[in-house]
């Protein structure tokens, strides 16, 4: 780095040491103090370079990882603003429903009633005197006695139908609440999404190509460590290859998309996220499974790794941010990051949260 310049990868470090001290207790007064000169920096040797660079892919590891975990927030508001809109549509079609039903009720009331004046202006003893059968009295009166009957069943079927109107107009300020209140979360987690993607292209983009295509080698050197580290577990031994007709069919699917690029929030068919990829390739097969790898991993049925077979999902990460599907011989196919495609990796190449299965057979 000769006549006081320095190289992109330098000014990439600076930039994660910025992040580190902008976020860190005490940076506001840190930044009141004058400043030392800065100092003409050395001449890095090839180790010393993939140090920073080193220092860059873990920066990016944590940007991207935060992304995950916003994208599945955003995915899981979006589900459940699917939902509440549906339900508030349900309602709507409910309160019509109860409304046609009040309305027809009332009329049957009012020709009730109607009828019943018309039928019963006299007092019984004088119908009784008046009526030439005392047979067809009785008859009368029975009616009467049913009419009155019907009335009163009609009043409370009145009474219970505007109750349910009162509950289905509740619900429904309810779902609205409930529908504002996501699509303000789902927002929220778009604009961290993009925050953290726009850092992490920041930092990448202050570096030369060259050093890009070595950060690309060291994040696949950092992943091959990981996954030969699982591998002389031994684990391979314990795991099974035979799938399910079904667990056939979604690794089927999981892999026919290998290639297309990732995009946070898309489940196909030019793009997927991580969960997107999955719940895709599990609903081809037949089975509907939850939107996101935090409610996959919550919701579906958990397995021994042991256990694992092909088209069984890996949850990723303590927070379960990542989620990809198990092809087998150690190997899963996942959509990993933005900038990256669909593709195939080692099943140990990430710390591995636990193994769910979608099908029951």
């Amino acid at each position: 780095m000769g006549s006081g310049k320095r190289t992109l990868t330098t000014a990439a470090i600076a930039l994660v040491c910025a992040v580190t001290v902008l976020g860190a207790p005490g940076a506001a007064y840190a930044s009141v103090s004058r400043p030392a000169p800065a100092p003409t920096p050395p001449r890095r040797s090839t180790p010393a370079a993939d140090k920073d660079l080193e220092a860059v892919r873990r920066k990016l590891d944590e940007l991207y990882h935060d992304a995950a975990v916003a994208t599945d927030a955003y995915n899981a508001a979006a589900e459940q603003t699917k939902e509440q809109s549906a339900r508030i549509v349900e309602l709507a079609r409910e309160i019509v429903r109860g409304q046609e039903k009040l309305a027809e009720l009332k009329d049957r009331a009012g020709a009730a009633a109607r009828a019943q004046y018309r039928g019963g202006g006299l007092p019984p003893e004088v119908r009784l005197w008046l009526s030439r059968d005392p047979q067809e009295f009785l008859d009368d009166a029975g009616t009467v006695r049913q009419g009155e009957h019907a009335a009163k069943g009609l009043l409370a079927e009145m009474t219970r139908t505007q109750d349910d109107l009162k509950q289905y107009a509740r619900d429904a300020a309810d779902q609205w609440k409930r529908l504002d209140a996501n699509r303000k979360a789902r927002a929220e987690a778009k604009k961290r999404i993009e925050k953290e993607i726009a850092a992490a292209e920041e930092l990448q983009s202050r570096l030369r190509k060259q050093e890009r295509e070595r950060l690309r080698k060291l994040e696949e050197q950092a992943a091959k460590r990981a996954q030969t580290a699982w591998l002389d577990t031994g684990i391979l031994k314990d795991i099974g290859t035979k799938a399910s007709t079904d667990g056939l069919k979604a690794v089927r699917f999981a892999t026919d998309q290998i290639g297309k690029p990732y995009v946070w929030g898309a489940e196909g068919p030019k793009s997927y996220d991580c969960s997107g990829l999955t719940s895709q390739a599990w609903a081809a097969a037949g089975t509907t499974i939850p939107r996101t790898s935090q409610e996959q991993w919550k919701r579906l049925r958990h397995v021994d790794i042991k256990d694992m077979r092909p088209g069984d999902l890996i949850i990723y990460f303590r927070d379960a941010s990542h989620v990809a599907m198990y092809v087998g011989d150690g190997v899963i196919v996942h959509a990993p990051r933005p900038g990256r495609t669909v593709t195939i990796a080692g099943a140990g190449s990430m710390p591995i949260l636990g193994v769910v299965r979608p099908d029951a057979s």
